[in-house]
């Protein structure tokens, strides 16, 4: 099974602080003043203690956010591989829940690459192999997030050589 580039790392560390972010904004909305009105009535004390515990407490968090998220991303990115085999693509992804996927070279219709704009800077680009009958978005069922340039066009050319060749 072969790994990703390398440079998906910062692919993945990008959408995981986007969640992050998102749970954040809740956090900041509902949490930390659920903190300060808590202390307060508890503690009957200066309000100016209570404040600078949900600085604190935010503080704290957004440090939690940093650590949580580079952990998931180093993880996401080790634990995401692809190969292509005799019949097919066979996709392994998941940390907690394993994804496997067998996409046929049967079912294969249309090969699309992909270079973002992480992915230019990084120097990766996205693989998505679209198949018949398969229509989840936004991504395609044989879906392989970031590869060498180089590689990719390689990949494109041996599996629409592969999907040619089974065709007649």
């Amino acid at each position: 099974m072969n790994q990703l580039h390398p440079g998906a790392k910062w692919l993945f560390r990008f959408k995981t602080y986007v969640v992050m972010l998102f749970l954040s904004i809740f956090f900041g909305w509902f949490v930390v003043p659920f903190i300060y009105l808590v202390f307060t009535y508890f503690s009957g004390e200066l309000q100016s203690f209570s404040i600078l515990l949900a600085v604190l407490t935010i503080f704290v968090y957004l440090i939690f956010i940093f650590i949580v998220g580079e952990i998931y991303s180093r993880m996401a990115y080790k634990r995401w591989f692809y190969e292509f085999g005799k019949e097919g693509l066979r996709l392994e992804r998941g940390i907690i829940w394993k994804r496997y996927s067998n996409v046929p070279y049967e079912r294969m219709q249309n090969i699309d690459v992909h270079r973002g704009v992480i992915a230019r800077m990084f120097g990766f680009s996205s693989l998505m192999i679209q198949t018949a009958g398969y229509s989840a978005q936004p991504y395609a069922e044989g879906y392989i997030p970031a590869l060498d340039m180089n590689q990719v066009e390689q990949l494109r050319n041996f599996v629409i050589n592969k999907i040619t060749s089974k065709r007649r």
